[in-house]
């Protein structure tokens, strides 16, 4: 496996372009956006150079990693003779439902078809494929070339061999593949989703204030950052996306998200990505002043 294609350029696509082009991998990274290409490239570079600036990588390496990546804003071209195909699009299923059929029908047979979302389902993506052995659910950390661990999630149908080479190649990029069954939210969001939502839900009842909620979390639970402020680093849109996933896939209630919640996603308040959330980002990405008033 050397040549693969990753389709979307945000946070998460550029992270998984830059991780596999770093290990040797021939990569073809895809948006329909030019100017998404544009500033996925120059996030990439970005990154380079502070990895370059701490002596962990040389410039010549550098040099290497982006010479790895060719982009393109058209799928069909893009995915011509890849090995694998890593969606990273928006978090929506009628989306993602849409990209998969088409690859379907522009890979070659042999092609992996993988996905890097964070709740949904593998076996529904992979139902529309006439492939749905070799459909297969990536799920990487943000920040991609820096977090170790990838969730490998095998659909209903995902075949042994498939899973077994996806587990060996995420070691090839240096992390550490953990498999789990498809099931809404998988492990990490699972788990992860419902303590920030119960975070916000302290939040909403008035039992402390954003700083209060997160230092406890800090400092008694040795988290290395406060549920809320890892909400807006998340980004509360996605956030909420998974909660419904999860609330709609168990009909649940203990998955219900907090009204704070859906009324600050409304509301544009979204974290890191809009300026603001829980925290004021205008001035430092850093969550040092609390934005939040009741």
């Amino acid at each position: 496996m050397k040549n693969i294609a990753v389709i979307g350029a945000g946070t998460m696509g550029n992270g998984i372009a830059h991780t596999f082009a770093q290990s040797g991998f021939n990569v073809k990274l895809i948006d329909v956006s030019e100017k998404s290409l544009d500033k996925g490239m120059a996030t990439i570079a970005a990154n380079l150079d502070r990895m370059v600036a701490k002596g962990a990588i040389t410039e010549e390496d550098k040099f290497k990693t982006i010479s790895n990546i060719i982009t393109y804003t058209d799928i069909q071209d893009g995915v011509v003779n890849v090995d694998l195909v890593v969606e990273a699009a928006t978090e929506n299923v009628d989306l993602k439902l849409k990209i998969f059929k088409d690859l379907d029908s522009y890979c070659d047979a042999n092609t992996i078809l993988a996905t890097n979302t964070s709740s949904i389902s593998i076996t529904q993506i992979a139902a529309v494929t006439n492939r749905q052995d070799k459909v297969i659910g990536m799920h990487f950390m943000n920040p991609v070339p820096i977090m170790k661990l990838v969730e490998i999630i095998r659909g209903y149908n995902t075949s042994d061999e498939v899973t077994k080479s996806i587990m060996d190649l995420s070691e090839k990029l240096g992390k550490v593949p953990v498999e789990v069954n498809d099931y809404p939210g998988f492990v990490a969001n699972r788990i992860l989703m419902p303590m920030i939502n119960e975070a916000i839900e302290a939040l909403y009842n008035g039992v402390a204030g954003v700083y209060e909620i997160d230092t406890v979390m800090k400092l008694g639970m040795a988290h290395p950052m406060g549920p809320l402020q890892l909400a807006d680093f998340i980004g509360l849109d996605v956030c909420l996306s998974i909660l419904h996933v999860m609330h709609d896939g168990f009909k649940n209630p203990k998955y219900a998200p907090c009204p704070l919640l859906v009324n600050m996603v409304r509301a544009g308040k979204l974290g890191v990505k809009s300026g603001e959330g829980f925290y004021d980002y205008s001035e430092s990405k850093k969550a040092e002043k609390v934005a939040y008033k009741k």
